[in-house]
């Protein structure tokens, strides 16, 4: 069984990690520290901490001023609140001047559980892809929540980062695991279709591998960390090889991920392409695995998906 650690746990650990490393950064978080686990690099660094209380958007725009002068901000709160409520400053203040400013977004997606539809973002990843020059990331374990906050260290350039709440299996060893932004990972072969995952779906979409090779099919797996800019060559070599394309994501299908695939796939090779996501739709309050049963986020609903998506190969 492998270690299950939730990537917001990672994330608070790994600025804790690199603030030693990196002397520039610096971590800013919306009275929500204890949550988004920026409190640990506030204890490790309280010189280098600014707790900017419940304002989101100005939080931002102070993120925006410290990265003029050299230093490295990350700016933490809920996905709901950064990406949602500071929208306006992220685009105005952070984008369109592509600052240095880095969006540390936790508690992402349905795995919010009991907080319900107001806090569950199923949105940031469309809002955030639409601004220019913005990099979305979103990683699927602890291991490359790590490698993604040290990448986005080193970028020049506004990223986004989205974590999840909930405690998910470890996939990768942190030994010989190689991160780069825009370069989708291949973690599992397969011939007869390819499901493009990320974050939390990377681990359900391996689930959703070995039904299918119960039944005869190969799927092959693809963790699909960056979200923009997507990996264009990976995506097209899947649908070369492999024919049929799934995409998996804790997100609603419009906007995210499987409309990034679909954007590369309907301009420069037409596959078949299914899409697993929330339809359209608010989340709302419960246990974590009832409500990704309900949302079809599960191995049998992407393995469904997957035979369907193996039909429409010409």
């Amino acid at each position: 069984m492998a270690d299950k650690i939730a990537t917001r746990e990672a994330y608070g650990a790994a600025l804790a990690e690199f603030g030693a490393k990196y002397e520039n950064l610096v971590v800013l978080d919306a009275d929500l520290a204890g949550a988004t686990k920026t409190g640990v690099f506030a204890k490790a660094f309280p010189e280098r901490f600014f707790d900017c209380g419940i304002a989101e958007g100005d939080m931002v725009t102070v993120a925006a001023g410290l990265s003029t002068t050299g230093l490295i901000p990350f700016a933490s709160s809920f996905a709901m609140f950064l990406a949602g409520r500071a929208f306006e400053q992220i685009r105005n203040s952070v984008g369109y001047p592509h600052l240095n400013v880095k969006l540390g977004a936790t508690h992402g997606g349905i795995t919010v559980g009991e907080d319900g539809a107001t806090h569950q973002c199923l949105e940031d990843f469309a809002l955030m892809r639409t601004i220019p020059g913005m990099t979305v990331i979103c990683p699927c374990d602890a291991v490359e929540t790590r490698a993604a906050v040290e990448a986005a260290i080193l970028h020049d350039g506004p990223v986004y980062l989205r974590f999840g709440r909930a405690a998910t299996p470890v996939l990768f060893n942190k030994e010989n695991y190689e991160f780069k932004l825009g370069k989708g990972i291949e973690i599992a072969d397969g011939d007869d279709a390819a499901i493009i995952a990320c974050g939390v779906m990377v681990d359900v979409a391996l689930s959703a591998r070995e039904l299918l090779k119960s039944e005869g099919i190969n799927a092959r797996v693809i963790d699909m960390h960056t979200i923009k800019p997507i990996d264009e060559e990976l995506v097209l070599k899947c649908a070369k090889e492999t024919g049929a394309i799934v995409t998996a994501e804790e997100h609603n299908v419009i906007g995210g991920l499987g409309e990034a695939v679909c954007g590369v796939l309907s301009e420069k090779l037409p596959t078949p392409v299914l899409r697993v996501g929330t339809e359209d739709t608010f989340g709302r309050s419960g246990k974590v695995a009832p409500l990704m049963e309900m949302y079809g986020l599960t191995p049998q609903n992407i393995a469904e998906k997957v035979k369907a998506a193996i039909a429409l190969k010409k």
